[in-house]
């Protein structure tokens, strides 16, 4: 069996419970390169063999994968944050069913959560966003056009873009195509729960510049969005004037913007 299993987004204690079991149990792991905190490489047991996928192709990790289960090993492929976001799974997946070999998915936390709760948001406000856009610049991998950072940037909503801060200058120019404003909010996350990591808020038009200030050009996100501002409407759940199965509303007025 080969679990693909999400690391979490740095800090050691966020892996999941039964993340850190498969870790224990495992026979053989391949993490995915510096990614992943080292202190959770520290779970496996002794004698265990362990990969960084940084330095293999495909070829060569799913060669170890079939040596390992070959021998009759449990094998957890060590993924950065949760394995759904830019994991290069799908094709792991795929290879494995060709050769017949089962596999299952341990999901994990995203490093867009870690960046959120680094800067104390909530990515959808009343009355402000209620989409989350998780995406990324074109670099040397392409995006489909109609994905484009200023076609998704016209919905003005909240925007999560990883493997972009070193493109700050050009994400900010596509931003502006969009929906946003130079003087939109915006954050730069570097490294979310980490122990480095570093918070840097900035603008949609200070992008460029806050990046060379702080120094962080990689392993960073960048948040974009009016939920970094302060305006909001309060939520409908929890006002008296609001009902649910739960609760009879007393009738009050609808919730005032905060």
């Amino acid at each position: 069996m080969v679990h693909f299993v999400g690391a979490g987004p740095g800090g050691p204690d966020l892996i999941t419970l039964r993340g850190a079991e498969l870790l224990r149990r495992a026979g053989c792991v391949i993490y995915a390169g510096s990614l992943v905190n080292p202190a959770l490489l520290g779970l496996t047991g002794e004698n265990v063999p362990i990969y960084n996928s940084a330095h293999m192709t495909l070829e060569q990790v799913m060669a170890v994968t079939e040596e390992a289960h070959g021998q009759g090993k449990e094998i957890v492929r060590l993924h950065t944050g949760d394995p759904c976001l830019y994991g290069a799974v799908r094709e792991q997946m795929d290879w494995l069913d060709r050769v017949g070999i089962p596999w299952d998915v341990t999901p994990g936390v995203s490093s867009f959560c870690g960046a959120a709760a680094a800067l104390g948001a909530e990515y959808t406000l009343p009355g402000v966003s209620q989409s989350v856009i998780i995406t990324r610049m074109a670099g040397r991998t392409p995006v489909p056009e109609k994905e484009s950072i200023a076609a998704l940037a016209a919905h003005g909503a909240t925007m999560v873009i990883f493997l972009s801060a070193g493109m700050l200058a050009g994400l900010s120019a596509e931003l502006l195509k969009g929906a946003y404003t130079p003087d939109t909010p915006a954050a730069l996350v570097y490294k979310a729960t980490w122990p480095e990591e570093r918070v840097a808020r900035c603008t949609v038009g200070t992008l460029a510049e806050t990046g060379a200030r702080e120094g962080i050009s990689k392993t960073a996100l960048v948040l974009v969005g009016d939920f970094l501002a302060h305006d909001y409407s309060r939520s409908c759940l929890y006002h008296p004037g609001f009902s649910t199965e739960y609760r009879q509303g007393d009738g009050s007025q609808k919730p005032e913007s905060r």
